[in-house]
């Protein structure tokens, strides 16, 4: 006995060798072939495979978050001190990556949008605004002196939906301050949440 185990522990072990060799020699690179890897398809190749799937149901394969994406947004531009008022994501197309538009208002009132990939987290476009269109009721300063900003806000709206992600967000004017809708992306729809200026979610 003391002679046959080690030989077929040996004999074991060159089966399982030859396995994974040959496993290997069908597939020698998983990261070019992702319905291989056991991953979760990204947001561009969520797209690619059905250009059918709505936005909120793209959205919940972005890697990078709405929040990420915003302080992304807001640390970019030679002035300081910029306040994202309005985020939306976006499926790819033939020119641009799944991404999310984000609008940024600097207390100068200058107003840029950032696109932001939505799996790398990278900037690849920026573009000046027209801020006239945007500030009918609400000002750059409303923005400056809010206690809420808009990334805590997608916060609050993930918590008030667990396992939902926030894919689109703006700002509105609520008497004298801002209050900021939510589109949270859930499992089998998408959801809106309002969130008052003090922090507190509004019933529907």
């Amino acid at each position: 006995m003391s002679i046959l185990n080690p030989l077929r522990l040996a004999a074991a072990a060159s089966l399982l060798a030859l396995t994974t060799g040959l496993a290997s020699a069908q597939n020698p690179d998983l990261t070019k072939n992702p319905e291989n890897t056991g991953r979760a398809p990204t947001a561009t190749e969520a797209t690619k495979k059905d250009d059918n799937l709505k936005e909120w149901q793209v959205a919940k394969s972005a890697k990078t978050s709405l929040a990420q994406a915003i302080a992304t947004a807001e640390g970019k531009g030679e002035e300081k001190g910029g306040r994202a008022i309005d985020a939306d994501f976006e499926k790819a197309d033939g020119k641009n990556p799944a991404h999310y538009a984000i609008k940024v208002v600097y207390p100068s009132g200058k107003l840029v949008e950032y696109g932001i990939n939505a799996d790398t987290n990278e900037l690849y476009k920026t573009e000046n605004q027209p801020i006239e269109r945007y500030f009918t009721r609400l000002k750059p300063a409303d923005f400056q002196t809010a206690k809420v900003s808009l990334k805590d806000a997608i916060a609050l709206a993930e918590q008030k939906l667990p396992g939902g992600k926030a894919y689109e967000a703006e700002v509105e004017r609520e008497g004298k301050a801002v209050e900021y809708e939510i589109k949270v992306a859930l499992m089998d729809r998408e959801q809106e949440i309002k969130i008052g200026p003090d922090g507190v979610v509004k019933n529907d």
